[in-house]
């Protein structure tokens, strides 16, 4: 079930970057063969193994020309931006379907395949939205507060986040392999309340 939990969130994720990129000038998505619910244009090997069985993971970054962008700084910000709201909305659909059925089809419900699956889909779709928001190139985030930052703070940023990359692989890394709970516990305090919204958003409250 995991498997194509994930397929659907990555594509989901890749494709919309590439969407909103082309519907803003730019057919370097489109002109590469990303612009595709096809799984298999998106996936990157090493990036799908680790989601499978890592703490983390990620497809193949969809190209982008932002000299093709009629407002450069705005476009790379709604570019960046859809792949974690794409995510966000897959999150809620399958969250409304969670609800719906069990209010209307409980029996479909009982069947634990499809119970767990819907939840699985819901559950990776939050945390891929949320994952990329956090503002550490080469996240969406990243680009996403650039796109919100004045431009004279701009410069100092990008020099100040050039460390942060490795920063955040060895805190990921050392929770993964060696079980030391730094990057949980500076992210958890974040992600729960991030959750929960959801949660109450869809279901009225917090599971």
């Amino acid at each position: 079930m995991r498997i194509p939990a994930i397929l659907i969130a990555l594509t989901i994720h890749e494709f919309a970057h590439g969407w909103m990129a082309f519907r803003l000038g730019d057919t370097t998505a489109r002109d590469a063969g990303r612009l595709t619910l096809n799984p298999a244009a998106h996936l990157d090997l090493f990036g799908t193994v680790m989601l499978l069985f890592g703490p983390f993971g990620w497809a193949k970054p969809v190209p982008v020309n932002g000299y093709n962008f009629e407002k450069p700084k705005r476009d790379i910000f709604l570019v960046s931006l859809a792949g974690p709201l794409s995510n966000v909305i897959v999150a809620l659909i399958f969250g409304f379907s969670i609800r719906i059925l069990g209010n209307y089809l409980p029996s479909l419900m009982l069947n634990t395949h499809m119970r767990d699956f819907l939840y699985l889909c819901f559950y990776l779709n939050i945390g891929i939205s949320f994952f990329n928001l956090i503002p550490v190139p080469p996240l969406d985030g990243s680009k996403i507060l650039i796109g919100l930052l004045p431009d004279s703070w701009i410069p100092g940023y990008i020099r100040k986040s050039r460390y942060l990359p490795t920063v955040f692989m060895v805190l990921l890394l050392a929770e993964w392999g060696l079980k030391i709970p730094i990057f949980s516990s500076i992210i958890n305090p974040i992600f729960t309340p991030y959750l929960n919204f959801f949660q109450f958003i869809i279901f009225g409250k917090v599971l």
